[in-house]
């Protein structure tokens, strides 16, 4: 048996989300400052500059972590690496290195609390099920998921997405029930989410965070010459067609 305090019944801390297994913890201010940071700590305050941290009820679920991210857990709280032989170590080894994440995520499992390290990005809870049980995510944004939920690499629908969107040829796709947590630059409040119906979202730039697993994602001109294109001053841009829903930044980080 654990007790926790001076920590979510901080006065300085404040839950600003929750979901399932996961809780959003921000602290309101920095008081960890001498008289030499007091001011820069002041307005990074003000302007929602905060460090937020991701807590995990491990009771409500198995949870997968990106690899370094725990600072720490109480309770009968184990790690794993999830690993079900030598054929998945291969392919998530493989998956890791085509979408820029860890290639082994730790899974803890148990009945107590899983705390990971703070961060100035903010912290986005999902629910895949509200995805139409599948999403695909940027490169870097992935922290933490219940375990329950399938990892996979997802292609580009073509080759000119990598070379020439300026994104990677495979992003990391989850599909199935649960929550998964990213790390954003941009909060909840300024992100920007279209839905479409057999219709098509071109994006100048890589300001998708999230799409649906359901969309097709190609790379394609402004115009439809590349005199047109040429003339809009746009060049290339991101495509995102079919039905499904897009979460995209206001602007680029």
């Amino acid at each position: 048996m654990f007790r926790i305090k001076n920590f979510e019944d901080n006065n300085d801390v404040k839950i600003v989300e929750e979901m399932g297994a996961f809780k959003v913890v921000e602290y309101l201010k920095d008081l960890s400052v001498d008289h030499l940071t007091a001011q820069a700590a002041y307005y990074a305050s003000e302007m929602n500059v905060r460090r937020r941290q991701l807590v995990c009820d491990v009771s409500l679920s198995d949870i997968t972590v990106q690899s370094g991210a725990m600072q720490w857990m109480v309770g009968n709280v184990s790690a794993t690496t999830g690993l079900k032989g030598v054929g998945d170590f291969l392919g998530k080894a493989l998956r890791g290195k085509v979408t820029n994440e860890s290639a082994i995520k730790p899974e803890y499992t148990g009945t107590g609390k899983l705390v990971l390290e703070p961060t100035y990005k903010h912290i986005l809870l999902i629910d895949v099920d509200d995805w139409n049980g599948s999403i695909v995510i940027e490169d870097g944004l992935f922290l933490a998921c219940d375990s329950e939920l399938n990892h996979k690499a997802v292609m580009k629908s073509n080759l000119s997405s990598a070379a020439m969107g300026g994104e990677g040829l495979f992003n990391l796709g989850l599909s199935g029930g649960g929550i998964v947590a990213l790390e954003s630059y941009v909060p909840r409040e300024e992100l920007i989410e279209i839905e479409l119906e057999n219709d098509e979202l071109k994006i100048d730039g890589n300001m998708a965070i999230a799409w649906s697993g359901s969309l097709e994602f190609t790379v394609s001109r402004s115009g439809q010459t590349l005199l047109g294109s040429a003339a809009s001053g746009e060049g290339l841009v991101n495509v995102y067609r079919g039905t499904g829903k897009v979460l995209m930044a206001p602007v680029l980080r």
